[in-house]
């Protein structure tokens, strides 16, 4: 069940390690095949792009992004489950896409899982195009994969 906020202003904070728990349990309520704390842990060590947000104390959603020579490689967006289809992953697409202008790219790049058809409608309805496809690419079972929806942005 979707959960509503009343009039609460949401806000970007840097991703630490300080703030993974609350992270980690949202990837996880998330996905099938979420990422373990120490992809978390590893990307903020790299130094990428780690936003989220927040409304009040309430995680909604967060982001991590690599950024490469004119690109960004968004990595994970995740909306807490209570909070999806409220438009908050569009807030986070903006918000990636206005700190990858910052940053002088010229190009937003993900992956997303074949099967992820309402993901894939939001990356779509946010102006990303299908460029190709990744065979195998992301784990779906034991010893089983799932191919990969390659996207990209122009900015």
């Amino acid at each position: 069940m979707n959960a509503v906020l009343k009039t609460v202003e949401a806000r970007f904070e840097p991703l630490t390690l300080e703030n993974l728990d609350a992270v980690v349990r949202v990837e996880q309520q998330a996905y099938a095949h979420p990422w373990a704390r120490r992809n978390f842990e590893d990307s903020l060590e790299a130094g990428y792009q780690a936003q989220q947000l927040l409304a009040g104390d309430t995680l909604l959603g967060y982001f991590v992004a690599m950024k490469g020579v004119d690109e960004v490689h968004l990595l994970n967006i995740t909306v807490a489950r209570d909070y999806q289809r409220q438009g908050w992953a569009q807030v986070l697409l903006d918000a990636l896409a206005l700190w990858a202008r910052g940053q002088g790219a010229q190009w937003i790049w993900l992956e997303v899982r074949m099967g992820n058809a309402r993901a894939i409608h939001v990356y779509e309805a946010q102006g990303f195009r299908r460029v190709g496809q990744r065979k195998n690419y992301y784990p779906s079972g034991p010893g089983q994969h799932e191919d990969a929806l390659v996207m990209s942005l122009g900015l």
